[in-house]
């Protein structure tokens, strides 16, 4: 088994604060133009930045001058008119980045999406369905802080920064430097407590937040199992535990956030008095006029708010940038079983299945289930798969639809191997009624629907009127438009499993899979849906995976699973003859009641 960090990405994949900046410099260069017409705007407003200070000081020049009326009013209404310009150029910013930020997360979040449905299912069965919800859904909402913090709110700082540090070297150039260096130090000692303090803090504390989402989901969606053992208190404790320990880690990660604060206060309080003493002592040498040192105080007073929003903007891009790290962790992992690059779309034909010296094993057991296992089935023939638990039965359909990839071997349908075409013309060719079936929390008619969206709502209800899931769904208040709740839970078993029916019925899939497809039905059903999984086999070829072994009197073929190998096959009849058979004891087994 891979090793795995704390975020759930195997060791070593983790990313840096560059490799989130360069996923989401990709996402910015999807909108160039708005970028672009951003940053522009942005420059503009720390050019006005910098020319309100000169303003102001220039304006008191003038008033201790005694300068004629008119141009004091002149240079005052250049200052207004240099704020009232500002907030024009910043307002028009915020709408064109309201835009370019709405598009970027619309991206962002079906990426995501779409990257975590192609993963393979061994990934899926090792993750917590709502821990991968909550990473998705914070993931677009960091982006969002992440980018105003660095595109707007940090760009508009440095930018601001440097412009008023070389107006201050133009005129003292001591001055410029001693400025120069503090807010250079200021911003790297920040980004150093950001990176090296704050980080490994944030971090704990977004795992701990994803295992919040869970744990809540992994109890929710088993409510009908914590009920039935009125576990209800047992959770809560659970629970409870796992939000003390998000509280205590969410508590330590924010009074760092407060302690680095407190370095940056005191670079602010230096900073003042550097400014305001050398513009004084510029004074006192008769080197700055009383408007000089408006001047400075002014630019003290715009340095400072740039700064201490600088601080917390650093902070916020850390914060986000672990946040962030779960999607570019998305779409730096494998998916685990990808198309080839020149992989064709799957030709249905009669379907005709072949297992050529196959080599499989799952990531977390040493020895292969299958080494060197070969199978032909013919077009339209109907085979059952029996053996005990962890024989090979599931496997080999996981193995037919490429859910794994193989170590060695091939499996061919129809004369195409799986792994040289897409998986979703492949898995299109196949018709899969498990044993539990899971539908969305959608209507009757688009759970049937699911198999072709296409479909006209005559074909839908013909489809359920073969599985005789017509019946039922007539007497629902909103018939065919019933919502069926979160995987189904408003239908009972039974209901479920004929839903499913309907749905191969209507794929109309040239092979069919059945997972003791009648395993949830009472017998008065069972006996109604037997005729109509009868007629559904017709012209298939069909897999049977049988729990109950009576149910494959009638198949083709019995295929005896035993550790990855087929040790016995034949008829019911014919193997039922062989009194030391490995398929007779099985059924000896089931009917003196015993579990196999």
């Amino acid at each position: 088994m891979s090793l795995q960090s704390s975020n759930g990405a195997p060791a070593g994949v983790s990313p840096s604060s560059v490799d989130t900046a360069r996923f989401v410099w990709r996402y910015w260069m999807l909108y160039r133009g708005l970028f672009a017409t951003c940053v522009g705007l942005i420059a503009f407003m720390a050019l006005l930045d910098v020319a309100l200070p000169v303003a102001a000081g220039r304006l008191v020049d003038l008033i201790s001058q005694e300068a004629t009326p008119r141009r004091v009013w002149q240079v005052m209404a250049i200052t207004v008119g240099i704020t009232t310009l500002y907030f024009t150029v910043r307002y028009t910013m915020y709408r064109v980045w309201i835009v370019f930020a709405a598009n970027i997360m619309r991206h962002l979040v079906i990426d995501a999406f779409e990257r975590v449905q192609r993963f393979s299912s061994e990934w899926h069965a090792n993750e917590f369905a709502g821990a991968t919800v909550r990473k998705i859904s914070r993931g677009m909402w960091a982006y969002d802080t992440y980018s105003d913090t660095v595109a707007h709110a940090l760009l508009t700082a440095v930018l601001t920064l440097i412009g008023l540090t070389i107006m201050l070297a133009v005129q003292w150039p001591l001055l410029g430097l001693v400025v120069g260096v503090l807010i250079a130090l200021h911003l790297g000692v920040g980004y150093w407590l950001a990176s090296t303090v704050m980080a490994p803090a944030n971090a704990r504390h977004m795992a701990a937040d994803s295992r919040i989402g869970a744990v809540m989901s992994d109890a929710i969606s088993c409510n009908a199992v914590v009920k039935s053992f009125g576990a209800e208190a047992r959770e809560n404790r659970l629970f409870e535990r796992v939000v003390r320990d998000w509280s205590g880690k969410a508590q330590f990660s924010w009074v760092r956030a407060e302690n680095c604060v407190m370095f940056q206060v005191a670079m602010q309080i230096l900073m003042m008095a550097a400014l305001l003493g050398l513009s004084t002592w510029y004074w006192t040498q008769g080197q700055a006029t009383p408007g000089d040192v408006v001047l400075a105080l002014t630019t003290f007073f715009v340095i400072d708010s740039h700064l201490r929003h600088a601080a917390f903007h650093i902070r916020n891009a850390q914060q986000a940038i672990n946040e962030l790290e779960d999607l570019v962790i998305f779409q730096r992992l494998p998916l685990g079983v990808a198309d080839a690059p020149d992989a064709e779309e799957f030709e249905p034909g009669r379907g005709a299945i072949a297992f050529r010296k196959v080599r499989f094993a799952y990531a977390n057991k040493p020895d292969p289930i299958y080494d060197d296992f070969s199978l032909e089935i013919r077009p339209g023939e109907r085979v059952g798969l029996v053996g005990r638990s962890g024989s090979g039965k599931s496997t080999f359909v996981k193995l037919l639809q490429r859910l794994h990839d193989l170590e060695g071997g091939q499996v061919m349908i129809d004369g195409q191997d799986v792994a040289r075409v897409t998986q979703s013309s492949l898995r299109q060719a196949i018709a899969l009624v498990p044993q539990d079936p899971a539908l969305f929390h959608r209507s009757l008619a688009e759970n049937i629907a699911y198999a072709r969206p296409d479909a006209t709502r005559e074909e839908i209800m013909e489809a359920a009127r073969r599985a005789h899931a017509d019946e039922f769904i007539r007497d629902l208040p909103q018939g065919y438009d019933t919502e069926v709740g979160e995987r189904g839970v408003k239908l009972s078993g039974g209901e479920r499993q004929r839903i499913a029916i309907a749905r191969a019925f209507l794929a109309d899939a040239p092979i069919l899979v059945l997972d003791e497809a009648t395993s949830s039905l009472d017998s008065h059903t069972e006996s109604l849906i037997q005729d109509a999984i009868e007629d559904l086999m017709r012209g298939r070829t069909t897999i049977l995976i049988a729990h109950r072994l009576s149910t494959l009197r009638d198949v083709d073929r019995i295929l005896v699973f035993d550790k990855g190998r087929i040790t016995e096959q034949g008829t019911h009849a014919e193997l039922l003859e062989r009194p030391q058979g490995a398929f007779r004891k099985l059924l000896e087994t089931q009917a003196a009641g015993l579990a196999f």
